[in-house]
């Protein structure tokens, strides 16, 4: 199944999805306020997120904002295996890489994920660029 490309400028409102499970890689090229990010954040998780890949500016912290999310969902409780939500940030790696690593490890331990979607945080829309690199990376190799 191809990607769902969703794209989203700094502090905009995050658009209906339908919700499933789903992996996303949220590609950050905007500074974002920790407001925003965390809106985004428990937005993912809302909507079926259960393993976020975070490139760009400030990966990291998508990464820790995605975990407390989750944890938030669930009162910073116990979360059920089938909730918890896989995050990893990709501060050194090209972007073609997180994308192959997005088809080819990024799985679930109790849940198949059922969609990518691609998160691309960024002024303009860029879904034809996007979409052709995903496409190009999943069928590079590795290295």
């Amino acid at each position: 199944m191809p990607p769902i490309y969703l794209h989203l400028a700094a502090g905009t409102t995050t658009p209906e999805i339908a919700k499933r499970p789903f992996r996303a890689v949220v590609i950050v090229e905007q500074k974002v306020t920790d407001d925003w990010r965390g809106q985004v954040s428990a937005w993912l998780v809302a909507n079926g997120c259960l393993y976020m890949m975070a490139w760009g500016d400030d990966c990291s912290r998508w990464d820790d904002s995605v975990d407390y999310a989750n944890l938030d969902d669930f009162d910073y409780g116990d979360v059920p295996d089938d909730r918890f939500v896989m995050t990893t940030w990709h501060e050194r790696e090209r972007l073609a890489e997180v994308f192959w690593y997005a088809e080819h490890c990024a799985w679930h331990p109790t849940i198949e994920l059922q969609a990518t979607v691609i998160l691309d945080i960024s002024a303009e829309a860029r879904e034809a660029e996007m979409l052709s690199l995903y496409e190009s990376a999943i069928s590079e190799d590795a290295n």
